[in-house]
């Protein structure tokens, strides 16, 4: 979607560049693939903050997505492009011939009136955006979207907007997948994958201009550590720009974990032996 820029009437206008919403349907979304949604406040069940900067925020439903893709062999028709408050694609809601409608992310290309389906074998003219294979049959070096980790768990890679990943081959009971950030990654070859990339690409071109529209999407003000005293943050103090603690430090969180390019991430065995090469092109570890 082109991004739309606003004549400096305010202040605010004055840096506000927002997507322009062509083509995306102004009715409510559909009734029976809705419910509602609780926020958090980034608090966990104990009440105690454990995300913070989270908090207020517009009334939103959540719309029910199809990530599994269950219904095979039957045509489905692009009945409406959709905006979603929650994610930065859009969805894309779908009628099947038996009259169930679903809604699934909508890809880069996908119009209003497209035929789309699911299926398990595949001609060669039928790898169409927003058709859905196992990775088995697709072809290598095809742009996909919404692949699943596990079979039959449902997508879990490549699901915000304007995200893509490649086919690299299948060969030896692995699917060899490059990610969006580089990564080389093995997967199960009867996994899932949608044709294609998500649509919204122009999502993170946006500025929002001002303060509220941040307060909108339920985000806090975030003051830097730099910012504080040394009683609030590690690092606070100091004259002038400085990080405090009596000399040079780190940037770190407010209770001392590191910051700047060091990984937080948990990753298991399982996970990190499927990984052939990392995004900083480093292999892993034990692996030549």
């Amino acid at each position: 979607m082109p991004i739309h820029s606003f004549r400096p009437l305010t202040p605010s206008g004055r840096f506000t560049s927002l997507n322009k919403r062509v083509g995306l349907s102004k009715k409510r979304p559909e009734r029976g693939l809705t419910e509602t949604e609780h926020k958090s406040g980034g608090r966990n069940v104990y009440g105690r903050v454990t995300s913070r900067h989270r908090g207020g925020g517009h009334k939103q439903l959540y719309r029910i997505i199809d990530f599994r893709r269950d219904l095979l062999d039957l045509p489905a028709k692009v009945q409406a492009i959709e905006y979603d408050p929650n994610r930065t694609a859009n969805l894309a809601l779908v009628a099947y011939t038996t009259g169930e409608k679903r809604y699934i992310l909508a890809p880069k290309g996908l119009n209003v009136g497209d035929t789309i389906f699911t299926s398990n074998k595949a001609t060669t003219n039928e790898f169409n955006v927003g058709n859905n294979f196992p990775l088995e049959i697709i072809p290598p070096s095809t742009r996909l979207h919404c692949v699943e980790l596990v079979p039959g768990r449902g997508a879990q890679i490549a699901r915000s907007a304007g995200a893509s990943l490649e086919l690299i081959a299948v060969e030896n009971g692995q699917a060899q997948l490059k990610m969006p950030s580089g990564e080389l990654r093995l997967v199960h070859p009867k996994c899932r994958a949608t044709i294609g990339e998500i649509g919204n690409g122009e999502h993170n071109l946006q500025s929002l201009g001002k303060a509220g529209r941040s307060r909108w999407l339920g985000r806090r003000p975030h003051v830097r550590g730099m910012a504080m005293n040394p009683v609030d943050h590690p690092n606070g103090g100091g004259q002038g720009k400085s990080k405090g603690g009596g000399g040079r430090q780190q940037l770190v969180s407010p209770w001392g974990q590191l910051a700047k390019g060091f990984p937080t991430r948990r990753r298991s065995k399982l996970s990190n032996s499927m990984i052939i090469l990392h995004h900083n092109g480093r292999k892993p570890r034990g692996k030549k």
